[in-house]
């Protein structure tokens, strides 16, 4: 049986994470990704201390975006809440795991038809 979710036609589908990035659509991207269904962004936070309202922006510039995983690295860590209070206040659940359950959850979602993002380091950031 194939578990494998079904992505429609013209989404970013996350192939593969690693080290030193991420390859999406068969295009390869270096360090961290911030990513869409239908676009995927260099994202420029290396480390967790380094995420923050700013660089989250392009997120909730774009709008229509339910759920926002946030790929912490090879550990989850937490979201702190001023951070999580502000996605909210601007209609954005995060939700925040290891970069790799973040990439599967993503999938899954996609997958689902949900209004997903994912904002990706890559697994040797902590």
């Amino acid at each position: 049986m194939d578990v494998t979710p079904i992505i429609p036609a013209g989404k970013q589908v996350l192939e593969r994470y690693g080290t030193e990035g991420f390859r999406v659509s068969g295009t390869l991207h270096q360090g961290a990704i911030l990513l869409f269904p239908d676009e995927t962004l260099a994202w420029a936070p290396r480390a967790m201390a380094e995420v923050t309202e700013a660089s989250l922006a392009p997120v909730v510039a774009r709008g229509g975006v339910e759920i926002l995983l946030l790929g912490c690295g090879r550990r989850m860590a937490l979201v702190p809440p001023a951070l999580r209070a502000h996605l909210k206040a601007a209609g954005v659940v995060i939700d925040a795991m290891d970069t790799g359950a973040a990439c599967r959850t993503y999938s899954v979602l996609l997958g689902e038809g949900r209004r997903v993002a994912a904002a990706l380091l890559p697994i040797t950031a902590e």
